[in-house]
């Protein structure tokens, strides 16, 4: 009998029992595909990541799957869990490569920045340039979402699928209040998703907060089995982006979405655009470890 070493995270927060979970298991060698859907389900997260270190490309390597057998990429909360849990168990990761840190999500570089804040390792990962692939009409969305359609869009700003490193739908939300009745059809938003090639649904609120968040937001991707996330960096770092494109943030200045009410989990995702790129950040906390069996 194998066994293996496992971990939970909170991811985008430093407190435990918030934040989004994920469980992360050490590979020293490459599963097979049914084991990797088998742990994946046992453990029944929106993500785990199959982490192990290369010798060879001299870096962390990530896998990432749902429950329902999607293979996931990007730089989301599946990496930044995956990278914080490798600094605090102080793991060498980073020995060959100086002062350009990356770490692999299913063999693709992911440029890190690596800091402290308030004493948390934190973690910034660099996404591409926010990219607008095309816009859906917000009769479309409305009854998918649970929602009349004079509740989806403010300051004129359309519904656009917008890609980083992954497709996702942005769905600008009148205010805080109608974001949190947004009840989801899974049916509605498969079909959506696979008619226009995105992934999922990023619902977000620019109403001001008082802790000055730059958005409040809700996602959902049935698609691949995720009914709702408590924190999706793949989908902020095209909602920054977007929203810079717009008008509504500025380059190089630091702001924060906050995601997960609804779910229990509230989170908090650093974003940041760049001229090459979106930074998304956070920190993660570590809540149980074990050993898995195959």
């Amino acid at each position: 009998m194998k066994k293996l070493d496992y971990y939970v995270l909170d991811v985008f927060t430093v407190q435990r029992y918030t934040g989004n979970q994920l469980s992360v298991v050490y590979t020293p060698e490459e599963l097979s595909l049914e084991q990797y859907h088998q742990i994946s389900r046992e453990f029944g997260y929106s993500e785990t990541s199959f982490v192990h270190y290369s010798e060879v490309s001299g870096a962390l390597e990530v896998r990432s799957f749902t429950p329902a057998g999607f293979e996931v990429n990007g730089a989301g909360h599946n990496l930044l869990g995956a990278v914080i849990l490798a600094l605090l168990k102080q793991w060498d990761i980073f020995k060959t490569q100086g002062d350009a840190r990356w770490v692999a999500i299913n063999g693709t570089p992911i440029p890190l920045n690596i800091s402290q804040n308030n004493g948390h390792p934190f973690v910034a990962m660099k996404q591409r340039r926010a990219e607008i692939l095309g816009n859906i009409p917000h009769a479309r969305i409305a009854e998918a979402i649970g929602l009349d359609v004079e509740s989806i869009g403010i300051n004129g700003w359309e519904s656009k699928v917008v890609k980083t490193e992954v497709s996702h739908l942005m769905v600008p939300i009148k205010d805080s209040n109608t974001l949190i009745h947004a009840i989801p059809n899974k049916a509605l938003l498969k079909a959506l998703s696979e008619e226009y090639d995105f992934d999922g649904f990023y619902l977000f609120s620019t109403e001001p907060s008082a802790k000055g968040y730059l958005a409040s937001t809700r996602f959902f991707n049935p698609g691949i089995g995720i009914d709702e996330d408590p924190a999706t960096g793949t989908a902020a770092g095209p909602l920054t982006g977007y929203l810079e494109k717009l008008g509504h943030v500025q380059k190089n200045k630091d702001h924060i979405i906050f995601q997960g009410e609804q779910t229990g989990h509230p989170s908090e995702i650093h974003v940041r655009v760049e001229d090459d790129g979106v930074m998304v950040s956070g920190s993660s906390v570590i809540v149980m470890e074990g050993n898995i069996y195959l």
